[in-house]
């Protein structure tokens, strides 16, 4: 947290005292989360503790169409997943609660009509047909195509006739004749005309409230003092100000107006943006795959910011220490799946040896590979077995190819196909017969001793490059051409099992003879 107050910090804060700072996160929730909502929640949380100030969430879920409580609770168990604890919201509480819109129906309906009487919003008869007609023939003339405010002044007799006509009205707010001006916390001064600033609906005629009116009125109410948001939905933020303006002059709401910040998009391929339909946008996938919550929200994090020039790894407190939301860059911030891997394997090799082997159990028991809870024996090898492949793993789930071969059956233990048609052909059958014969005169099974009779047999005894040496035996004993380091993997997997290996692939290089 910032104890002074420098420059940046005064311009962002305004009239606000770092204590008094107050964020929110407000996803819907339908379907998985994705990671641009998940950076988006990771900057306001980030933002809140730099300052002391308070995270709020929220859940927009007004829609019963899409909303479900499946992808509520899938949201919940998300930021509690990555540690991103919120100080007011659904678990928590909080004073400004309920935090559900679904529950504040009530106060949705009051403030409506509270804008209504005040003349502030005002009830518009327009049929869909109508709208459009008049918009086809604004187009037509080069103009504006937004609402022309038709129904701005109606007369009580005209409000009558509509009624008896059948007609059902929407709600519209009230815009004012004037440019709206603001600054953006990250994007700078912003400013839309009246000529673009069209009177919109804030409840449908079936009284349901939507989103123009929800999302402002909690922001008002809840207090909040910053919106920290994708700028997708920077060209609803002049509407929601003229919103904010006139629950104040009701008395509905008071203290300063929110400032904005709009986030950068995260795009994929082709700089497009990140679609919740592409694979790599689910949050599911890199917890399938095994990302550390650590990995994860750094790489997210520099998707728009950056802790220094020549910084790329830093912690969340890191980040929450240094956190400046003028320096998020207001261009697009490209997902490279590539990067997250690289940066998460850099966090996977921070971690100590038996808590990376304790997060790999329980990939290592969704392949079958683990007992449930694992046994002793288990445990122990796996322990031994995590430092030989800690540098070469990215994400979790590659311990499942990587040191499968150590517990599977021995009746279910198979070759990689291609690995075994490319490296067990007939040339292998020498160096197999040879390193069989080697193995099974050993002494002492340990690595040492295992690595000295394969190099004598091999490379002395068979003239062999050490390549071309190990590779059968590699490939015989672990089922890939790639594996952690040969020798320390057959003094884990024993030597009756090793042999039995050796024995089991010799007449796979008969059938290519």
């Amino acid at each position: 947290m910032t104890d002074g107050v420098n420059s940046s910090d005064a311009f962002v804060l305004g009239d606000v005292a770092p204590k008094d700072v107050r964020v929110r996160f407000c996803p819907s929730p339908t379907g998985n989360p994705h990671v641009g909502l998940i950076r988006s929640a990771l900057y306001n949380w980030a933002f809140a503790r730099h300052y002391g100030g308070t995270f709020v969430f929220r859940i927009e879920d007004t829609d019963a169409s899409r909303d479900s409580e499946e992808s509520y609770e899938a949201l919940l168990a998300s930021l509690r997943w990555l540690g991103l604890t919120w100080d007011e919201g659904p678990e928590v509480g909080g004073d400004a609660g309920p935090y559900r819109q679904s529950q504040r129906r009530e106060l949705y309906d009051d403030v409506a009509r509270k804008l209504a009487e005040a003349g502030k919003a005002y009830p518009c008869y327009c049929t869909t047909a109508e709208l459009e007609e008049r918009r086809e023939a604004a187009r037509a003339a080069g103009k504006p195509s937004g609402y022309d405010g038709h129904c701005r002044s109606l007369t009580p007799e005209q409000i009558a006739a509509f009624q008896a006509e059948g007609r059902e009205s929407v709600l519209r707010m009230r815009t004012p004749d004037e440019t709206v001006r603001f600054t953006d916390l990250i994007r700078g001064e912003i400013s839309v005309d009246q000529d673009n600033l069209f009177d919109y609906v804030l409840v449908r005629a079936n009284g349901h409230p939507l989103y123009t009116l929800v999302n402002p009125v909690d922001d008002a109410l809840m207090g909040i003092t910053h919106v920290l948001r994708g700028e997708d939905l920077l060209s609803s933020t002049p509407r929601q100000l003229v919103l904010h303006e006139a629950l104040r002059d009701l008395g509905i709401a008071s203290g300063p107006l929110p400032r904005f910040g709009h986030l950068p998009l995260v795009t994929g391929e082709g700089g497009k943006k990140l679609s919740k339909r592409e694979p790599e946008s689910s949050l599911q996938l890199y917890l399938d795959r095994g990302f550390l919550r650590e990995g994860l929200l750094n790489y997210l994090a520099l998707l728009g910011w950056a802790i220094g020039e020549d910084r790329e790894v830093f912690s969340m407190e890191e980040m929450a220490e240094a956190f400046d939301i003028t320096r998020v860059n207001s261009n697009a911030a490209r997902f490279d799946l590539k990067k997250a891997e690289a940066i998460n394997g850099i966090w996977l090799r921070r971690l100590p040896v038996e808590e990376l082997a304790e997060r790999m159990v329980p990939h290592l028991q969704d392949a079958g590979l683990l007992e449930h809870p694992p046994t002793p024996e288990s445990v122990e090898v796996l322990r031994a077995a995590t430092p030989l492949v800690q540098e070469r793993m990215a994400v979790l789930d590659e311990s499942v190819g990587m040191l499968g071969f150590l517990f599977a059956a021995d009746d279910a233990f198979q070759l990689d196909a291609g690995d075994a048609a490319k490296v067990l052909t007939a040339d292998a059958r020498s160096v197999l017969e040879a390193a069989r014969s080697a193995l099974g005169e050993l002494e002492t099974w340990a690595t040492e001793p295992i690595q000295d009779a394969l190099k004598a047999a091999l490379v002395e005894g068979l003239g062999l490059k050490p390549r071309l040496a190990f590779g059968p035996v590699r490939v015989a004993v672990t089922g890939r051409r790639v594996s952690p380091p040969l020798f320390e993997s057959m003094e884990l997997l024993g030597r009756e099992r090793t042999l039995a290996r050796i024995d089991a692939a010799l007449p796979l290089t008969d059938a290519k003879a």
